[in-house]
């Protein structure tokens, strides 16, 4: 989830900034960096498919394909809602459907997959069905991700994943307690082949091809005018491993300064020193961190979430600077809507 403070609207723009070698070269807000003449998608001047499906994001596959996954036992799960603050009852399911599909027992098992067009942010990860919403699905979602499993029923009672410890290492124990089985079918990934980036008010992504081999690389830097954060970067490649050991852990932060205005939004009211990194003005209230550099793990555990998005594994380098859910969800959007830009591997 990131920090619990709000952002303002991100737009696709272009930046001085390089990619691979290629220049992207500065443009109007009405142009994709590295494209020429290329209008760009904004939420302002074009509305994404919200009924994008796999089929479509998919419809090149040619090439090798990545085996499709299922937990091989159920998961149950116990929490609150860090926005709501309700308690909800999470259960996830094996399926053999190829799709993750969230169900509210609450609401007599109203459905939806997980699309790109189906995502909205307020301080988190939304999912948006067609009668109802999930809230805060970034961390789940990441680890399921960063363990392949991309088939599943995921129930729950409540408009809000639990937020469990502010982290994502429950779900990760979780899933390795459960374990994984392979399903019959295969899903081609998703591989980057010429560099974009997003940019707004001093914050970029910047996406481009990897030099060798087929792997997700990210790169997350945050700038906060705070003794206990300030700068900090971190890159690696995405990996199960990697993802349990180093990401994974990191919890959410937010401020204490912002907790009244975030209750009088609705947000945060689940929020409490046992699932959220606390700060005041000049210290951390609830150590000790579980990394000197909690923060923007934390940030690169929300990237992963927001990337899961596409429905497939992503194959590229993906830089980020003073990012934040909105602007990941730049990414994911261009990506569904714009094929000219990777293919399939």
């Amino acid at each position: 989830m990131g920090s619990c403070r709000g952002s303002s609207p991100a737009v696709l723009a272009a930046g001085p900034l390089r990619a691979g070698g290629e220049p992207l070269r500065r443009a109007t807000p009405a142009r994709l960096s590295g494209a020429p003449d290329k209008e760009l998608l904004t939420a302002n001047n074009r509305t994404f498919d919200s009924g994008l499906t796999y089929a479509r994001i998919a419809k090149k596959a040619r090439m090798a394909m990545i085996e499709q996954k299922t937990i091989r036992k159920e998961i149950r799960l116990d929490g609150a809602g860090v926005h709501s603050g309700k308690s909800v009852h999470l259960v996830l399911k094996p399926s053999d459907t190829g799709e993750i599909t969230f169900r509210r027992t609450d609401l007599g098992n109203l459905e939806s997959p997980i699309e790109p067009g189906r995502i909205e942010s307020r301080n988190s990860t939304t999912l948006v069905g067609d009668k109802f919403r999930v809230q805060t699905v970034e961390h789940l979602v990441a680890a399921l991700y960063a363990f392949g499993v991309n088939s599943l029923i995921i129930e729950l009672d409540a408009d809000e994943v639990p937020i469990m410890d502010g982290s994502a290492l429950p779900f990760v124990r979780a899933l390795e307690q459960a374990g994984t089985q392979g399903l019959s079918r295969k899903i081609p990934a998703l591989k980057i082949l010429k560099p974009f980036a997003v940019e707004e008010k001093g914050a970029s992504i910047v996406v481009e091809p990897v030099e060798a081999g087929d792997v997700l690389w990210l790169s997350y830097t945050i700038e906060y005018p705070h003794p206990s954060i300030g700068r900090q970067s971190l890159s690696l490649t995405f990996r199960p491993e990697t993802f349990a050991r180093d990401i994974a852990p990191a919890r959410t932060f937010g401020f204490i300064r912002d907790v009244e205005m975030l209750h009088s939004q609705g947000l945060a009211l689940g929020a409490s020193f046992e699932n959220t990194v606390v700060l005041d003005d000049e210290n951390v209230m609830n150590p000790p961190l579980r990394f000197p550099d909690e923060f923007v793990r934390h940030k690169l555990l929300d990237i992963a979430g927001d990337l899961a998005l596409l429905g497939r594994p992503l194959l590229g380098r993906v830089t980020a600077h003073k990012a934040g859910h909105r602007l990941h969800f730049q990414v994911v959007q261009f990506l569904a809507a714009s094929p000219d830009f990777w293919t399939d591997a």
